[in-house]
């Protein structure tokens, strides 16, 4: 046990260097990019565009940093192989109480925003509405469903008045059938079309997940919030025809509200394993979306470049789920290359 608690300690260090607050034994909060551009620059990001979250007011946030059963490729989470320490990472090695994490998130995000005050490009009205954070992407890193409490977690996000987007590979399908309450959005993240790619892409690390994600699928159309299917194009992997009949068929299975097809960034931990030749640019995404839009029966209802996304959807209009951004440029573009487009992936 020590030796995995020492494993733990030193990534734990290397992530606080990299810029992600640690709360408690196995959470953390790292400032989304778009934070620091919402406050400076009145831009916003896609799901500002897309759904009205206040990008200034989002806490980015994971129950489980470090902890999947996938080792994907296209991954920023440091994964054992990539450093030079190893941890059980199939399992927390305790487990923290809902209604602590949310404290200690919201009191870390505090911390970040805090640094704003008095900036000459930090409007105070929206410094002060960012020191009370209206949302939580339940997203940051690792793979939340593994967080054995998470419905709790969502329900107290959800007490404070913050509404909460959870994002997962879909490798628990039997916790996502007992999610009560539902996150304010559910995204299931897609890379791989059948198990084959799957294997060689996600690298599972347990048996039977392809089967699992499958049941996840299978679930999105009994969930009544908005679900979502993210598919991450990542040039050279999935970006052909066979990748994309065999991503139809996943998306017609799980029937999601919406589909958001995202470049791959190459950004964090994944520049071990991919390169920037990887990334497609946004005129290759919409080509995707727009060849996948006609197999699936869906609409291309949106887009933001500076992100490389592209909003489909089976309703007339995306249900705005947040309060917006105040003024600005909700989706305002920004030059291509630029740490911003990398950001909130």
């Amino acid at each position: 046990m020590s030796i995995k608690l020492d494993a733990i300690s030193t990534i734990f260090e290397r992530l606080r260097k990299a810029g992600y607050h640690i709360v408690g034994s196995h959470s953390a909060v790292k400032k989304c990019h778009w934070t620091h551009v919402a406050l400076t620059q009145r831009r916003f990001c896609y799901k500002c565009k897309f759904y009205g979250i206040a990008s200034h007011r989002c806490l980015q946030m994971t129950p489980a940093v470090i902890w999947c059963w996938l080792r994907c490729l296209h991954c920023w989470r440091a994964e054992p192989g990539d450093l030079e320490v190893q941890w059980d990472d199939t399992k927390l090695p305790v487990v923290d109480d809902p209604e602590f994490i949310v404290e200690k998130s919201i009191e870390e995000q505090r911390k970040i925003i805090s640094g704003y005050k008095g900036h000459p490009k930090v409007d105070p009205k929206m410094w002060e509405e960012a020191m009370n954070p209206k949302h939580a992407a339940i997203s940051l890193s690792g793979e939340p469903t593994l967080y054995p409490r998470l419905s709790e977690l969502i329900e107290e996000y959800h007490k404070r008045g913050m509404t909460t987007f959870l994002v997962t590979h879909g490798v628990r399908p039997d916790v996502l059938a007992q999610l009560d309450p539902e996150p304010t959005q559910l995204y299931l993240s897609l890379e791989a079309w059948d198990e084959k790619s799957f294997k060689e892409f996600n690298r599972p690390i347990l048996p039977g997940l392809w089967k699992a994600v499958i049941q996840s699928l299978e679930l999105l159309p009994s969930f009544s919030s908005p679900t979502v299917i993210r598919i991450t194009l990542v040039k050279g992997f999935n970006d052909h025809e066979k990748a994309l009949e065999g991503l139809a068929k996943l998306v017609q299975k799980g029937y999601p509200t919406y589909v958001e097809v995202k470049a791959y960034m190459n950004v964090g931990y994944s520049r071990y394993r991919l390169t920037k030749e990887n990334m497609p640019k946004h005129y290759e995404v919409r080509a995707f979306a727009e060849k996948l839009a006609e197999k699936i029966g869906y609409e291309v209802v949106d887009e933001q470049v500076s992100s490389r996304v592209v909003l489909l959807s089976r309703i007339d209009k995306p249900i705005r789920v947040g309060e917006g951004c105040p003024g600005g440029n909700a989706g305002g573009e920004l030059p291509e290359g630029s740490e911003a487009e990398m950001a909130n992936q």
